[in-house]
């Protein structure tokens, strides 16, 4: 019984959502065709420094992870020298989120130095 109830109830609770997103939208479009707003795509307002915020975040990521993973063990231990396998997936992890990290922030600093050698119209 209640191997059938649990996804049914899932199944329902997901749709009653996407009916009440859907039908909220609507009402909001449809108020503001009243008060004579087009309710047209909107434009989509530039977020400025995405990629430095992405990038810090990432790199922050990666050496939060890693100087956990130092502490719990120990930098200098004796078993730094053979790691284990959940040993090395945090380092993977962690050169991941830094080396990413570190791309968007290069990234960055390449969309600002062009964006400053345009000429302003």
């Amino acid at each position: 019984m209640e191997a059938v109830l649990v996804p049914m109830s899932i199944f329902l609770g997901t749709f009653a959502m996407v009916f009440g997103i859907r039908y909220l939208s609507n009402k909001e479009k449809m108020a503001m065709i009243e008060r004579g707003i087009h309710p047209g795509v909107s434009k989509s307002a530039p977020k400025p420094y995405l990629s430095l915020k992405f990038g810090l975040l990432m790199v922050g990521l990666g050496i939060g992870l890693l100087v956990a993973l130092f502490t719990v063990k120990g930098v200098f231990g004796p078993d730094m020298t053979h790691a284990e396998e959940g040993q090395a997936v945090a380092i993977y992890f962690g050169f991941l989120g830094i080396f990413g990290g570190l791309g968007l922030i290069t990234s960055f600093i390449i969309e600002k130095k062009a964006i400053d050698h345009q000429p302003v119209k």
